[in-house]
């Protein structure tokens, strides 16, 4: 059976695990935050050689990363935008009454991950079973990559209402 190797890159170290039958190989190198394959590239070398292995006996390769998750915490990453459905603007906002203390007058809710500005909607409807009830406005589609272009945005999030039941 060939051997599996286990990758997790955290924002400092990058975590590498070799398994091959019973035996287990380890070993931890920094990230780096500009490249992270950088960290990857030097974990698996690190592994293969230990364990005497070559790239070719390799199976498997499982991989994780807290870096998404570390750049939404931090507030660091490309600049984003969201494109949705008309009349859903500000849904991140609004979000579900259940996530916070819904009495408590003095609440302070976190910033929204995509400030207003670059919230920006465009006119279509899909219904729950994926039926179009108003085709999508490609004029609209095309003011809104203007809007972005003019925004300096470098990633754009797209969700519109029930697009899981449609993929078109």
């Amino acid at each position: 059976m060939p051997a599996t190797i286990a990758v997790d890159i955290g924002g400092t170290f990058t975590d590498v695990v070799l398994e091959d039958g019973a035996s287990r190989v380890t070993t931890k190198t920094p990230t780096t935050a500009s490249a992270p394959a950088e960290g990857v590239m030097r974990g698996l070398a690190q592994v293969l050689a230990e364990a005497g292995l070559l790239p070719r006996d390799v199976g498997l390769i499982l991989h994780g990363t807290t870096l998404a998750t570390n750049a939404v915490l931090e507030r660091k990453g490309a600049t984003t935008a969201l494109v949705t459905t008309e009349g859903f603007r500000d849904v991140l906002e609004i979000g579900y009454e259940t996530r916070f203390d819904q009495y408590d007058l003095m609440l302070e809710k976190p910033f929204p991950l995509v400030p207003r500005e670059r919230r920006l909607t465009v006119r279509e409807r899909v219904d729950a079973s994926g039926t179009v009830r108003t085709p999508l406005d490609e004029a609209g589609v095309e003011a809104a990559a203007h809007t972005l272009k003019t925004l300096g945005v470098e990633s754009v999030a797209v969700a519109y209402l029930h697009a899981y039941a449609n993929p078109s």
